[in-house]
């Protein structure tokens, strides 16, 4: 079970606030590194999801450290890294939120199951998954 993930964004603050309206969860700032923020997903599992600024590269310490931050200017905002996160929102609700942020949302199949593809900034991928969506997710890839 993934518990957390990080996304890179040109507003953090702004997408932290959209992404904790689609969980139904909150906000609140990330410590360790400079505007930056978390979207809790409120439930019994910690779920959530680490917005940083573009650029935010992670590094490990040169000795028994934590894990270090630092900007690199030099990057587009794209991401190969994604999630797929089931949402208790309805196929509209989360269409009309990309729709409202000029975000594309757009539902795919992946084969025996779909997905919303729902492009943060129009820069990181989520595949958001109602409620339907992640029961044939779980059909198709255990068999429940």
């Amino acid at each position: 079970m993934i518990h957390h993930l990080s996304i890179p964004a040109e507003d953090p603050l702004f997408v932290a606030n959209i992404l904790a309206e689609m969980f139904g969860g909150q906000v609140t700032r990330f410590g360790p590194y400079g505007n930056s923020y978390i979207a809790w997903a409120g439930d019994r599992y910690g779920t959530a999801i680490e917005v940083y600024p573009i650029g935010t590269e992670m590094f490990p310490d040169t000795g028994d450290g934590q894990a270090n931050f630092r900007h690199n200017s030099g990057v587009s905002g794209f991401v190969a890294t994604h999630a797929a996160v089931s949402v208790d929102r309805t196929r509209e609700e989360i269409l009309a939120l990309g729709r409202r942020h000029g975000w594309r949302a757009i539902e795919l199949s992946r084969g025996s199951f779909n997905v919303i593809e729902f492009w943060v900034e129009n820069r990181v991928m989520l595949e958001l998954m109602t409620k339907e969506m992640t029961l044939e997710y779980l059909r198709a890839t255990v068999g429940g």
